[in-house]
């Protein structure tokens, strides 16, 4: 492992600097993050010819990701995906979060942990650790914690992402990553080409608001079916309801690694070669084809196009907090949530 470089990433508007961390293997795959959002900025990974290239879309410095609505590269929390209503229940207590999408809640916004600068509190040549203090009522959800995200990189070309937090009172906690992936080259144009593969046979029903009703639906028989692997834009725009509702794939899997820390998906890049494998111990994964990006302006003057990346958000179900048969995203008070999701090359 090379030692980790450091560079000026410019300022906010307020004036804050940030920062660009680089790790770089013996392989020569790097990955650069910021302090501000904690967020995954590059990734360059060799390809089939043992080329570089960055497969994650993301801006040219902080500005872009201040003014950005997309959530490039961002840890989300406190609590992923959507809540019904902006509103939940939890020990007979009724919290109201901001609606900041069709009267719902979606990525605990519009304060979102992205758009926050965190602590850098480890370097290392193999790992950064960032550190975020969360307060009692921080976007309405309560107890306060200290929200520790590690990202490692190892010599076999992995990426590791590990969430840590001991909450003062219960509360929710469901954290993802919302990299936007792109195996041919964040500047490639679509990934309709590439091939996807999950290891999941049902999805969580969701309404014409993408929130999900509590039912789980057998994917066999269906475009949701990715079991054996499917081009992404095989069936992306059939008159499958899932697919009309979520303008293509932005929906939810429920995962069969039953809590354990394994592969649940993969995903190929038809033009460089390059195939990343996912790991995670968490329920779901949401798989989303960025349905609604429009030509979103990019790092080295890239224009990002509709559906130009796939996200694979590791995570609790979304409306969990809404339904019994879902695994719950409740932490309770002292208890340690800790996760870890694997971004791994061949």
């Amino acid at each position: 492992m090379k030692e980790m470089e450091k560079h000026a990433f410019g300022r906010t508007k307020s004036g804050a600097q940030a920062h660009l961390y680089t790790l770089t293997n013996e392989a020569g795959m790097s990955v650069s993050l910021t302090e501000y959002g904690a967020t995954l900025v590059k990734l360059l990974v060799p390809d089939s010819t043992g080329s570089l290239r960055d497969v994650v879309l993301g801006y040219e410095d902080v500005s872009g990701y201040e003014a950005g609505t997309a959530s490039f590269g961002a840890p989300v929390g406190r609590n992923a995906n959507r809540i019904k209503g902006a509103v939940f229940e939890l020990n007979g207590v009724s919290y109201s979060l901001i609606p900041n999408e069709k009267g719902n809640n979606l990525h605990s916004g519009p304060d979102f942990y992205g758009k926050r600068f965190w602590h850098v509190a480890e370097e290392a040549e193999d790992h950064l650790t960032f550190l975020l203090h969360s307060p009692d009522g921080d976007q309405g959800f309560p107890g306060a914690l200290d929200i520790k995200l590690t990202y490692a990189l190892t010599e076999e070309n992995g990426l590791f992402l590990k969430y840590e937090a001991t909450p003062e009172k219960d509360t929710v906690i469901n954290l993802t990553n919302h990299s936007y992936f792109n195996l041919n080259g964040h500047n490639s144009g679509t990934i309709l080409s590439h091939r996807v593969e999950v290891d999941a046979d049902a999805f969580t029903r969701a309404d014409i608001q993408s929130i999900p009703t509590g039912e789980l639906v057998d994917v066999t028989g269906t475009p949701m079916n990715f079991r054996d692997g499917r081009v992404v834009g095989a069936e992306i725009d059939s008159e499958y309801e899932a697919l009309r509702f979520g303008q293509g794939y932005d929906h939810n899997w429920g995962l069969k690694n039953d809590g354990q820390f394994q592969k649940v998906a993969e995903a190929a890049g038809d033009e460089s070669g390059i195939i990343m494998d996912i790991y995670t111990d968490l329920p779901g994964i949401q798989i989303y084809t960025a349905n609604f990006l429009e030509r979103e302006p990019g790092k080295e003057g890239a224009v990002y196009p509709r559906r130009s990346a796939i996200c694979f958000e590791t995570q609790y179900f979304p409306n969990a907090v809404h339904h019994e048969n879902f695994k719950s995203p409740v932490c309770l008070a002292g208890e340690t949530y800790e996760t870890r999701t694997a971004y791994c090359f061949r």
